[in-house]
């Protein structure tokens, strides 16, 4: 599948709690590093007539609003948790601009959540300013989003299925801790690999910072960008100057641009 060059921008890049946590004064919650702020988790991915974001969480309006993002073709679903959902209702302000629906992707676990905490949406009787939805489901079949292609790739976030999904050389994967071989020959070929790295120490449904640089490494993709981040991960600063060359932590409003040659506008 061909793809026009990319730009990606991390709208968030926090776990379900982001950072600070609430009542948290912990040194990374109390830092004033901006780097150290994160919102939930969320990427804008944008070709030159094409705008999609993957996940709307909890922070979705104001990632809207602090990116100026004023035009947005599609949202793409990972799972159901609603740190990566429970900012949908926002949508209608694009509907009312675009006067149109919003194009929504998600497989059937997600569609079945959306339904449920989006009632309104789906109802027969419908209300003026609710969001107008153009719900397609999704398998593990590639598809389009205008001219971006997009190869779904399901992990495992301990036994729930997740989507991470490929954009041309981008792949991005959130909440994950495992990983089938068949669907690693999907990401393999990357030039870049975003992976959720929740912490240090072990979790039961995330990667941990070790093994995420394992799997970056072993898929030998010249550059890896960890995300989902907890305030239990440290300071940006101090775990950046740990990391193995080709890997570094993503942090909001990081900007990449892919095209033959990555580059990206890293502080």
């Amino acid at each position: 599948m061909n793809c026009p060059p990319l730009q990606i921008t991390f709208l968030g890049t926090g776990t379900s709690g982001g950072v600070p946590m609430i009542a948290c004064d912990c040194v990374v919650c109390s830092s004033t590093d901006s780097r150290d702020k994160r919102l939930r988790s969320s990427i804008l991915v944008q070709s030159s007539t094409t705008t999609l974001v993957v996940d709307t969480g909890p922070d979705f309006r104001y990632q809207m609003l602090r990116k100026k993002v004023r035009h947005l073709d599609a949202v793409v679903f990972t799972h159901p948790h609603k740190d990566h959902l429970a900012g949908l209702d926002d949508i209608r302000a694009y509907n009312h601009f675009g006067q149109k629906p919003m194009q929504v992707f998600a497989d059937s676990l997600t569609e079945e959540a959306l339904r449920r905490d989006f009632y309104y949406a789906f109802a027969e009787s419908r209300y003026p300013g609710i969001p107008e939805l153009q719900l397609q489901t999704i398998t593990e079949a590639p598809f389009w989003v205008g001219d971006i292609p997009v190869q779904p790739i399901q992990v495992w976030h301990h036994r729930m299925p997740v989507l991470g999904f490929r954009f041309g050389h981008f792949t991005y994967i959130t909440d994950a801790n495992r990983i089938e071989e068949e669907e690693l020959q999907k990401i393999k070929g990357s030039q870049v690999l975003v992976v959720n790295a929740l912490r240090k120490e072990a979790h039961l449904s995330h990667f941990t910072l070790d093994q995420a640089i394992t799997l970056i490494q072993s898929l030998q993709v010249p550059q890896g960008y960890l995300t989902h981040l907890s305030h239990q991960m440290g300071l940006h600063a101090a775990v950046s100057e740990e990391l193995p060359a080709g890997i570094a932590l993503s942090y909001d409003g990081l900007e990449l641009r892919l095209t033959e040659k990555i580059t990206t506008n890293n502080r």
